[in-house]
């Protein structure tokens, strides 16, 4: 920290040329906070959408509240029918899918020997 402060404080102020170097540290910062904050969850994002657009009926899903069940039809208007027990349907959005739980609803056990 002390570090820190010396590069702050380095810089005479009746020079006028301490700016440039606060002018590259919020520049670091913003870009470290683009880095570490904003790509992951737009990669996220998009992930999830290529996931909920390419469904199929009869695909395994849980939904965010935690309801399990299998597609059954998949409406234009961004709704799909979910069959959560034989003959039982529920219609529900498609962004309401879980990418992370339905991925784990699907991976294959392994068995302990």
């Amino acid at each position: 920290m002390f570090y820190l402060n010396a590069i702050f404080l380095a810089g005479n102020p009746q020079q006028g040329g301490g700016g440039m170097v606060q002018l590259v540290m919020m520049g670091a910062i913003i870009l470290v906070f683009w880095l570490f904050m904003i790509r992951p969850q737009a990669k996220k994002a998009k992930e999830q959408k290529s996931f909920v657009d390419n469904m199929q009926k009869g695909d395994k899903v849980v939904t965010i509240a935690g309801i399990h069940g299998t597609v059954n039809k998949i409406n234009e208007d961004n709704t799909l029918q979910l069959e959560v027990s034989p003959g039982s349907y529920l219609k529900i959005e498609r962004s309401s899918i879980s990418m992370e739980w339905t991925a784990a609803l699907n991976k294959p056990v392994v068995e302990k020997k």
